[in-house]
Order: structure tokens, then sequence, then C-alpha cells
């Protein structure tokens, strides 16, 4: 297995250099080819157990001061995302999730990430049967607490985050909450804290002619927070989004404001007719705003059934393609459709040269234009 790094060295000059290196910080685009093979591949274990409301976005999972509270620092900044099939078999879903997590364990890494809806069918119909309970932010795990005892996917990733001692981005699974289903993540710290708990802001309400028609609003609804949390000294300040959340600049952009987050990370399920258009163009566009570390994680590729062979729940083909970005938006770390796990160390300095670099951040024009923060303009 090969481990990525993704250090970087600052080059500014007055002309351009000419500069024989794979730096995305020079002035010489690295080669594609040798970029998206920088990927570390794990073959699978085979397993075999058995309407939108107008809302304003408010800051309800973050502390308003200028930094979030501390949490445990790490041996090393590398991170792990977790590539793997989905299916209408819940329990072999947890065991999928179980196994891949010993497996970035074992290669040590000390942040994961989930793709989106992984312990459930990605289809609108499905999410009540696969909905669980949710603990609220701040909540401490502990193995016989009985708030999450009938919620065995929440269970699993705290688990998962206390035995190997590891930051968790739990992707995202249905919530159901006062009557209400939403898509919701879960951030929990290797000491088993829920540190970060985002529900997905934007829902994916698309219909492309000749394409893809979904309609999460069927079911979802929206949530209303801004999600960011601290992964200690290691990793500094992570924001969090889900898939179509990274369609809108300005969520990314008021995070980063507030909390000058290294990373952001979007568990997303992008499909065959946006994944292959828009979801890397995205990531890059996110990294390179913000100037930071950008990270997706997608469930793995199944193909369509055979005609008699349909499951109870309407197919969904996730484009797959789990990615790193790095601040200046090249690829560092990323996979194919199939199932994978992406391993990368992140070089966290090259976020602060980037923005000392190119300091975009002390050159708004507040004057000319202003990111309002959940606040109505008065006109």
């Amino acid at each position: 297995m090969r481990i990525v790094s993704s250090k970087l060295a600052l080059f500014l000059a007055t002309t351009p250099t000419r500069i024989q290196s794979t730096s995305a910080f020079t002035f010489r685009r690295s080669i594609s080819s040798h970029i998206r093979k920088s990927s570390s591949r794990i073959d699978p274990t085979p397993l075999n157990p058995r309407k939108i409301s107008t809302r304003t976005i408010t800051n309800i999972n973050m502390d308003m001061s200028s930094s979030l509270s501390p949490n445990e620092a790490t041996e090393n900044t590398r991170v792990a995302l977790l590539q793997f099939k989905v299916t209408e078999d819940k329990l072999y879903n947890h065991a999928t999730a179980s196994s891949y997590l010993l497996k970035a364990h074992e290669k040590g890494a000390s942040l994961a990430v989930l793709p989106e809806i992984w312990n459930s069918p990605y289809a609108t119909t499905a999410f009540a049967e696969y909905a669980e309970s949710l603990p609220d932010v701040n909540y401490q795990y502990t193995a016989d607490c009985s708030i999450i005892q009938d919620s065995p996917s929440v269970k699993l990733l705290f688990d998962a985050a206390t035995k190997y001692k590891m930051y968790i981005i739990g992707g995202s699974i249905p919530e159901l909450h006062d009557g209400q289903i939403y898509n919701t993540c879960l951030c929990i710290s290797p000491s088993g804290k829920l540190i970060g708990k985002h529900r997905k802001v934007h829902l994916f309400d698309i219909d492309v002619p000749g394409g893809i028609r979904f309609m999460e609003s069927d079911t979802l609804a929206p949530g209303n927070t801004l999600t960011a949390f601290s992964a200690g000294e290691s990793f500094g300040n992570v924001g969090v989004g889900i898939c179509y959340d990274i369609r809108f600049p300005e969520y990314a952009l008021l995070l980063n404001k507030r909390y000058k987050c290294n990373l952001i990370v979007y568990p997303g399920a992008f499909n065959m007719t946006t994944g292959p258009a828009h979801w890397e163009l995205l990531q890059k566009a996110r990294a390179v705003d913000n100037q930071c570390f950008v990270l997706t994680a997608s469930p793995a590729r199944t193909e369509e059934p055979k005609e008699g062979e349909e499951g109870k729940y309407k197919h969904y083909t996730a484009w797959g393609h789990s990615t790193v970005i790095n601040p200046w938006g090249e690829v560092v770390g990323t996979c194919g459709s199939e199932e994978d796990i992406v391993l990368v160390d992140l070089e966290l300095g090259d976020v602060s040269k980037m923005r000392q670099g190119i300091p975009t951040a002390n050159q708004k024009r507040d004057d000319v234009y202003q990111l309002l923060d959940g606040k109505k303009r008065e006109d």
C-alpha cells in the first residue's frame, strides 16, 4: 500500500519559474495522471453478515467566539476516506463500515470519513425505514449508555472512535427527530464526545432533462446550522457539509470566515450525471475559495440491477471517486468507482503558506459586497 503525503512547497517569484517539482505551489502544474494514482488501495475483506421550508442558517453547532473548544491532539494527520458499497441490508452495511474503520485504524489513520447515507439505500422512500434517533452535540458516549442503544448505526460509530482513538466524521445517516427526517452527519472525538452534528442544509432537489430527477424534500427536512469543530492541534478546525452543500460557496466561505478551517469535509453521493461533470470541479473550487483542504467520501458504485432483480427501493448509482484536494486546488489523493480507501498524510502547513502567499481573506471589499451571517438583508 502506498500512503500519499500532501507536503508541498510554496514558490513565489516575479516571473514564472519552471521548477522540476510535483509541488502544487510551483508555477508548473503537476502531471494529473501522477496525482490521480496517488490514492492507496485496500482490497476489502469479504463479508458475510446477515417540502422545503425557508429557514435562516444559524450557528447552533458552533461556539460563536473566535475559536472552537479544543479537543484531543493526534499522533499524525493521516486521513482515511472510506468508499464502500451500500446495500438494502442494514446489518451488512454495519459490518462493512466496521471492517473499513478497522482497516483505517490498522493503516494508522487519525481521522476517518464515511460516505453519505452509508446505512441505507439512497432513496427517499427508504429514509424513514432506516432512520435512527441521534444524540445532541456534547453527548459523551459510554458503552452502557441507554440513549443510543436503539440506534445501532450511531453506536457503531462511537464504538469505533473510542476503540481506535480516532476522529470519525460519520458520513451521514437518516435521522428521525420530532417527526422530521434529516440527512445528518455525526462528528465524534477519540474520547467519544459528539463534537459536531450537521444536518444537510441544502436538499438535493434536481431535475436534469435526460439525466436525473431526485427530490430529497419529498422525505427530508433541511437543517439550518453551520457545523465546525476542533480536531486538536494536529488538524485544527474542521468544517462539515453534506454533498449538495458543496454547490453553495457561501456556506463554506462563512465557515472559513469565522473559524479559519484547515479542512472542509463533505460526505457525498454524486450520481452518474453530475459526478463526471462537477464532483471534482466543485471540490477544487471550494478548496481554492477557502485556501484549505477539501475532503469528500462517496459510496462505491453499484450497477443498475438487471430486470427482475430489482430491490425494494429504486436504485441509485453513485459516482464514487472519494478525493482529497489541497489548498492550491490539486488532487493529492483519489480513487475510482470501486470499493477503496484513500489514505493521505495532510501537511497542514500548506494552508498557512497559501493564505500568506495569496492573502485574499484580508483583501475582501466590505464596502462593495458582504457575506451576511444568518441575517436578513434590510432594504
